[in-house]
C-alpha cells in the first residue's frame, strides 16, 4: 500500500463510521419541529365584530367569467356570497389585473352596486387579488389588512366607493372557491 493513499483511507473509513453511527441511532436523528406559535383555532370560529356578522351566513354563487356574465353575479354590501371561481385561463375581466395570478389558480368576477359613498370593505376567506374597477379603472386601495384571528376571514381591503355600479374583481385563488362580504366601514 502506498503511504500517500493511508490518510484517504483513513478519512472514507471515518466517513462511513459517522454514516453507520447516524442511521443506527437517534443520537443524529432530526429532532421534531416545535409547535407553530399561531394560537389553535377551535371548531367553532371566533365571533365577528357585528359589521361581519353576515360571515357565516354566506350563500352560493358563481363568479362571471366575462362582462355579459356580470349580469347574473350581482353582490349586495352586507351579504356574504361563497363564489364559485374559474380557472384564470377562462377569465375576462372587465380591466386587466394589476397583478398577475400564478399558473393553476383560479378567478372571477362579481358586480357590486352601492347607493352611500363611502369606504367599503371587501373581507376574503384567502390571500388572493382583488381589483376593484369602476368606470373602467381599477380604485385604488385605502387601507388593507387581516380578519381577526380564528374567524375564518383571511383577508380585508378597503375602498373609496361612489354611488353606482362596480365590479369586483378575484385574482389568482389558490382553490375554486372564496367567501366575499363587502361592507360599509362604520
Amino acid at each position: 500500500m502506498r503511504a500517500s493513499s493511508l490518510p484517504f483511507r483513513r478519512l472514507a473509513a471515518s466517513a462511513l463510521a459517522v454514516l453507520a453511527a447516524s442511521s443506527a441511532g437517534s443520537a443524529f436523528a432530526q429532532q421534531p419541529m416545535a409547535p407553530s406559535s399561531a394560537p389553535a383555532c377551535p371548531a367553532t370560529p371566533a365571533a365577528l365584530p357585528p359589521a361581519f356578522a353576515a360571515w357565516s351566513n354566506a350563500t352560493t354563487l358563481e363568479s362571471a367569467t366575462d362582462r355579459p356574465g356580470l349580469a347574473m353575479t350581482k353582490i349586495a354590501p352586507g351579504e356574504a356570497e361563497a363564489l364559485t371561481l374559474h380557472p384564470m385561463a377562462e377569465v375576462h375581466y372587465a380591466l386587466p389585473p394589476q397583478k398577475p395570478a400564478a399558473p393553476g389558480t383560479f378567478g372571477g368576477m362579481v358586480a357590486l352596486h352601492v347607493t352611500t359613498a363611502g369606504t367599503y370593505r371587501v373581507a376574503l376567506s384567502s390571500a388572493a387579488w382583488v381589483d376593484l374597477v369602476s368606470a373602467g379603472a381599477a380604485l385604488p386601495t385605502t387601507a388593507h389588512g387581516h380578519g381577526p384571528d380564528c374567524s375564518g376571514i383571511r383577508k380585508i381591503i378597503d375602498f373609496a366607493l361612489q354611488p353606482g355600479d362596480h365590479v369586483v374583481q378575484i385574482v389568482g385563488n389558490a382553490t375554486s372557491t372564496i367567501t366575499v362580504l363587502v361592507v360599509p366601514q362604520g
